[in-house]
């Protein structure tokens, strides 16, 4: 087997040119770009659960816009069925053979709006895109483009025609994070700059998709060492016999959290993880992954609190030195 190539510093100067460019739009938010970015490199999934107008949206469509790749945005509604997603076999007359029309799947980043607005049989059609980067139409398997990313955003507030989304389903996001309100003077600045139109309308792509493929191919290389490796799975683990946790953090959520951690070195310009890229993406890569024992009423409730105990957990597990 051929060993990934090094990072070179062209490569961290396209992950810092595409955190800037998206910065432009996305004002105030470097934590969020920063977690969009290094899920993109990890190949990932990113789960945005906040309330509606904060900026989600506008973080997709940014990224795309930077990257030059191809974006669609699928709003999930009730009645929206698996072949809207992933496209449909249709007959041609004509050539006398079926004919591929395809889904907005088939893009380089997907925004999934209000995933928990459809139900569960349309929600599970993104369920081998996002794993196995290819999608099942009749008898036939089609591969999708690559990079490929699926931005999802649910409104945690909302509860009436909403469906929650599986534990599966999950899983297979690499991260969850949340925007929240911009501050006050960014937002007064947002107020006035809004008056000149869309600001992703005017962003211009600054890497192209063979870059963001070779940056892919680099966080192969990000060395790990084995005590941070000991360390991880020691609060895997913990997850997984805690009496507040129904169901711990699945083999699937440790190995995307250590490719996350991977993704975020070489994002900051290191070829090897130090335990801060572990520490600060215990949250974001775990939380959403633990059914809690205690039942809830309320999605933002039953976040609060499973962020609440990967936070104590991490906290209590000693860091190697």
């Amino acid at each position: 087997m051929v060993a990934p190539a090094p990072v070179s510093s062209t490569d961290i100067g396209a992950v810092r040119k595409l955190e800037d460019a998206i910065a432009t739009v996305v004002r105030g938010k470097p934590e969020a770009i920063r977690a969009a970015v290094v899920t993109l490199l990890a190949r990932g999934h990113l789960l945005l659960e906040d309330i509606p107008g904060v900026g989600k949206t506008t973080l997709a469509r940014a990224l795309a816009a930077a990257l030059g790749g191809t974006f669609r945005r699928i709003q999930f509604t009730s009645d929206l069925l698996p072949s809207d997603i992933v496209g449909v076999s249709i007959y041609d007359q004509h050539g006398k053979m079926f004919e591929l029309k395809k889904g907005p799947i088939f893009a380089n980043i997907v925004l999934a709006d209000e995933i928990n607005r459809t139900t569960p049989r349309t929600q599970s059609a993104l369920l081998e895109a996002m794993s196995e980067n290819q999608v099942s139409i009749d008898d036939a398997t089609h591969q999708l483009d690559t990079p490929f990313m699926v931005l999802a955003t649910q409104n945690p507030a909302e509860h009436y025609g909403t469906y929650p989304l599986p534990e599966s389903q999950m899983d297979r996001f690499l991260m969850r994070i949340s925007l929240g309100y911009p501050g006050k003077a960014i937002e007064r600045e947002l107020l006035k700059e809004r008056a000149g139109g869309d600001p992703v309308a005017k962003l211009s792509p600054v890497v192209d998709l063979a870059a963001v493929r070779s940056l892919q191919d680099g966080v192969e290389s990000i060395r790990f060492d084995d005590a941070l490796v000991d360390y991880a799975m020691t609060i895997v683990e913990e997850t997984r016999g805690h009496t507040s946790i129904a169901v711990g953090v699945s083999t699937r959520g440790a190995l995307a959290w250590y490719r996350a951690a991977q993704a975020s070195a070489l994002a900051a310009g290191r070829d090897f993880v130090v335990p801060d890229d572990v520490k600060g993406l215990a949250v974001p890569c775990l939380s959403h992954r633990l059914a809690l024992a205690q039942t809830y009423d309320s999605l933002s409730r039953a976040r609060i609190d499973a962020e609440r105990l990967i936070a104590d957990i991490v906290a209590r597990v000693a860091v190697p030195t």
